[in-house]
Order: structure tokens, then sequence, then C-alpha cells
């Protein structure tokens, strides 16, 4: 029962990893941060997705203001070629990101960092996903159904962007946006249970 007494809070707007915690069994408060999602010209994306990470992590801690708890921080990258895939800043943007994904591999990388003000862990776990070929009217009415503007890439595998995957191969959770696997050993180590009943 000793783990109970720690305190997980949340650093991310997400939803998705709302939705995966409490999956998995786990208590825990949200905190909002603001850190600047900007590359550096030099970091390469598996530099960034940790920075990011953890930089959410160290943002919420710093709010606590010497509250005990253990605030975890991810983001998740989707790269194709060598290139990440951002949001879709339009609908000609979203169709571009999936003509160039159609028939593809891309890889989805997803950071987690957590921090109790003391220490910091930080893990990366990448997972390939293949898409089947896409056709104009699909991508098209994909678009009008609203789900690709807010996702990294322009797709949802959780959601209606599904039926385009044909093969995973690696963490279907971390592409939703929280390695579960990852993440269940990560909070043992800071004492935090799962399956909270």
């Amino acid at each position: 029962m000793e783990s109970a007494s720690v305190q997980l809070y949340l650093a991310s707007g997400s939803p998705r990893r709302r939705e995966l915690l409490r999956q998995i069994g786990v208590n825990f408060q949200r905190l909002q941060v603001d850190v600047p999602e900007v590359r550096g010209v030099e970091e390469t994306p598996e530099d960034y997705v940790q920075r990011l990470a953890l930089e959410k992590a160290r943002a919420g801690s710093q709010a606590l203001q010497g509250q005990p708890g253990v605030v975890l921080g991810a983001d998740t990258l989707g790269i194709l070629r060598g290139e990440v895939l951002e949001k879709p800043r339009n609908r000609e943007h979203a169709a571009e990101l999936l003509r160039a994904m159609s028939g593809r591999e891309h890889t989805v990388m997803t950071a987690v960092a957590l921090t109790d003000g003391k220490r910091e862990t930080l893990r990366l776990v990448q997972t390939q996903v293949w898409f089947r070929p896409l056709s104009e009217t699909e991508i098209n009415r994909y678009w009008e159904t609203g789900e690709p503007e807010d996702k990294a890439g322009g797709y949802g595998i959780q959601g209606l962007g599904a039926v385009f995957v044909r093969e995973l191969r690696g963490s279907y959770s971390a592409v939703v946006g929280l390695p579960l696997e990852e993440t269940a050993q990560m909070l043992r180590e800071y004492n935090i249970s799962i399956w909270q009943v």
C-alpha cells in the first residue's frame, strides 16, 4: 500500500495519454505546462522527441513548487524518410502527408520522461508502421471526418485512421501516445502502482 501514497502528475494535455494511463489503472492529476515545440537546427528527431518529453516533465515538476510527486512528460513524433511528420496545417498539407505515407513504412517515436525533482528517467520507444496504398477519395473523405486536424502525421491509429494500417512492428500504445509496457516499468521504479482499484 506504500506505493499508493506517491502522487503522479501528467504534464500533457493529450486526451489519449489520459485514456492510456486510465487503461492500466493509474491514478494521476493533470498539470498544464507550456513547453515550446521547436526543433533545433542540428537536432535529430530522436534527440528532439526526448528533449521535449524531459522538458515537459521538468516544467511540471517546477510547477509543483516543492510539493512531493512524480511528473510524467511525453512526446510523440512520426518520421518518414528522415523528415518529421508534423500536424497538418490545412487540408492540402494533410493530403500531402497521407500521400507520402501511402504504401510505405514510417516510424513513430514516443519518448517518456519521469522526474520526482531529484532524479529523472527517460525512455525512447520506436515503432514501425506500414500503410496500405490510399486512394485520393479516401484521403479526402478522411479529412472531412475532422480526425486528422490535430494529429501528428495527420492520422489517428486509435480512431478512423486505423483502416490505413497494414502492419505494425513495435508498441501500438506508443503510436497512440504512451508505450504502456515501458511506462509501467518506469512507474514501478518510482513506487507508483498500476491496476489501482
